[in-house]
Order: C-alpha cells, then sequence, then structure tokens
C-alpha cells in the first residue's frame, strides 16, 4: 500500500465550561485533524493539537510542519511505515510526531481490518480504569469526590497549588476523607511551589495516603531533594518534555511518570519510554491533553498497551462536542477497551476547516 492523499483539517469544540490553563482561559479546544489516504482506499485519522501554556510549537507551527511532513511522504512514493522514520527525522515538533505516527498506525489497522491496539499488542484489551478530574471551587471539588467514589472510581486526580498551601493542605484531606481507602488518590501542582512550600504540604499531609504528587516545584531541578526530605511520592509530567528514554534513569525518586503523547513526542517515544519506566519499577500512566476524540481513542490504545494503570482521560469530560460520529461514551470509571475501539465511527469533515490537501 502507498500513500495516495491526505488531509489536514482544522477544529474547534467549545468546553462545558472556561478553562483556566498557567493563567490563560480558553473557552474552545483548537486543533489539527490528519486523514492519511493508501492507495486502496484505507484510511488513517490522527490528531496534532498543541495545548497552549504546555507545548512549545504553537497551532500554526504545528500545521505548517504538518503539511509539509504530509506532502513529503505522499511524494516519496512509500508505504506509510517506511516513510515514517524518515520523516520524524526532520525537526518534528511533539504534536506534530504524534499526529504521523498514530496515522500510520490507524492507516496500516485500517487495512488489515483491526484496531490499532492489534498492531500495538494484541493481547492487550480488556477493562481500563480511567482516573477521574477533580478541579473547581472546593465545593466542587468535594461533591464531585463523592460522585466518583459512588461511582466507582479507582483513581481520581486532585488539582492542587491553586490556593494557599495551608487550604490546599485541608482540602486533600477532606477529599480523601470522602474517597475512603479504596480509591487512589493523585495529586497535580503543575509546579505551583517553591522546595519550601511543597515541604511545607508534605507536612501538613503526612498521614493522608496519597499516590503521587505530580510536579510540585517550579524548580524541577529540586525534584530529588524533595522526594527525599518529604518521603512524599512523586510523578513527572512535564519534566519528560525532551528527555529521552535512557534519560529516565537518572529520577529514580519518581513514583510514576505522566506519559502525554502530544506534549512529549509521539505513539513511539511513548512507547520506548513506558518500557523503560517499567524497568525502572516507575508507573507508566498515559494521561489526555484535552484532545478531541480522534486523540483520545489513540490515547486509550496506549494506555491499554502499556499496562493498563488508571489512565488521565477524564479531561474529554470537558469538551462540550466532538467530530467523531458516534462521540466516544467516556462518562464511566472504567472503559471496555476493544468495543471501544472497534465501534465504527466517522469524522464529521463538515465541521472542520480544510487547510491542506492533495
Amino acid at each position: 500500500m502507498r500513500l495516495s492523499d491526505f488531509g489536514i483539517y482544522r477544529y474547534e469544540l467549545p468546553f462545558t465550561e472556561p478553562l483556566t490553563l498557567k493563567g490563560a482561559t480558553l473557552h474552545t479546544r483548537e486543533g489539527l485533524l490528519l486523514r492519511l489516504t493508501g492507495d486502496d482506499g484505507s484510511e488513517g485519522w490522527s490528531e496534532a493539537s498543541p495545548l497552549p501554556g504546555f507545548s512549545l510549537e504553537t497551532l500554526d507551527e504545528a500545521a505548517d510542519q504538518l503539511v509539509k511532513a504530509s506532502e513529503a511522504m505522499t511524494a516519496a512514493g512509500r508505504s506509510p511505515s517506511e516513510n515514517t522514520p524518515s520523516i520524524l527525522h526532520l525537526n518534528t515538533a511533539p504534536s506534530v510526531r504524534f499526529a504521523i505516527e498514530l496515522a500510520t498506525l490507524n492507516l496500516n489497522a485500517a487495512r488489515r481490518g483491526v484496531s490499532a491496539l492489534e498492531l500495538l499488542d494484541p493481547n492487550a484489551g480488556g477493562i481500563l480504569p480511567v482516573n477521574g478530574l477533580l478541579s473547581g471551587s472546593a465545593d466542587e471539588v468535594v461533591a464531585d469526590a463523592r460522585r466518583m467514589r459512588d461511582a466507582g472510581y479507582r483513581a481520581v486526580k486532585l488539582k492542587v497549588g491553586g490556593l494557599a498551601v495551608r487550604d490546599d493542605a485541608e482540602l486533600v484531606r477532606e477529599v480523601s476523607g470522602v474517597l475512603g481507602h479504596g480509591i487512589s488518590l493523585r495529586l497535580d501542582a503543575n509546579r505551583a511551589w517553591s522546595l519550601d512550600e511543597a515541604i511545607e504540604f508534605a507536612r501538613a499531609t503526612r498521614d493522608v495516603r496519597i499516590e503521587y504528587i505530580e510536579e510540585p516545584l517550579s524548580d524541577s531541578a529540586l525534584l530529588p531533594r524533595f522526594a527525599d526530605e518529604s518521603r512524599m511520592p512523586v510523578a513527572l509530567d512535564e519534566s519528560l518534555i525532551g528527555i529521552e528514554p535512557e534519560e529516565l534513569s537518572r529520577h529514580g525518586y519518581a513514583r510514576a511518570v505522566v506519559l502525554k503523547p502530544t506534549l512529549i513526542g509521539g505513539v513511539r517515544h511513548t512507547l520506548r519510554i513506558a518500557e523503560e519506566a517499567h524497568r525502572l519499577c516507575m508507573t507508566p500512566v498515559v494521561s489526555s491533553a484535552y484532545e478531541s476524540g480522534v486523540g483520545t481513542l489513540g490515547l486509550i490504545s496506549l494506555s491499554a498497551s502499556t499496562g493498563g494503570a488508571p489512565a488521565g482521560l477524564d479531561t474529554y469530560r470537558r469538551l462540550a462536542e466532538d467530530i467523531l460520529i458516534p462521540p466516544p461514551e467516556l462518562h464511566s470509571p472504567t472503559i471496555d477497551v476493544r468495543p471501544m475501539l472497534e465501534t465504527p465511527r466517522s469524522v464529521d469533515v463538515d465541521r472542520l476547516e480544510l487547510i491542506a490537501s492533495l
């Protein structure tokens, strides 16, 4: 099979409510979709959607790179699998690498009549737990914690760092009490604190069962010291951007790695870091960056193939609409992976803006 056509589209989807990230308030999620078409008519869709405040590349930069890469792949006259490694030797941004690799994976899967997961790991599947996401006011957080407990979530993540340290600690204690002992509590500080503040928080919550805290420090170089002094389990997130799998051994203090392929650079890189994490006895947790359903389905495949730890996919609930027909049902604490991935879906191209094609 050879590539015969490609299409690059822009989408804009409303959030259910305004989303504040790194001090910026977003009302919509903007992103790019890539369609690769083979000479047998098979199609593979994927997504390149840089996350404002987190991605190094802008949406326009990603679009430029995606157009050039797609033109080069179709002009080469080779199969997608032959094309992808050479194209990715170019200086491509992480979200673009994710899009090219996922589209190639989905195209090959479509040609064979299977799901992408079948190509990643034919033995994977089953039930994938979803990590519930808590955010908002203290009252909203506590109410959502009760709802998630009653719904059967096995893991819940709470955003911290937006309040005074003592208030954050008090909220964590309250949420922990609501969840009880059967639900893992994960925290994410998004690099909000100094070392002293993070140590203060750790002391104030030392009797609370916490699976890990993601990126507590504004200065990530001090993470080993924080882990040593606080004895609080640490997870890496932003610190993974730009590192190679073999560099992960320098972070032996980490309990988990939160893998966002849009931010760290693609399917292969994610799989390699997950493999190295397992070797180092760290838990790999595949997580979203507010992608549409197209990218989210790819994340489900990746999560199932990397060990199936509770996945950070609850951000999908923040999208009020999607461009997939039918949209994935991701409003429960678990995903039955194979039925989810094998359900026939189409992309509503009428809702998209065409940027480039052959």
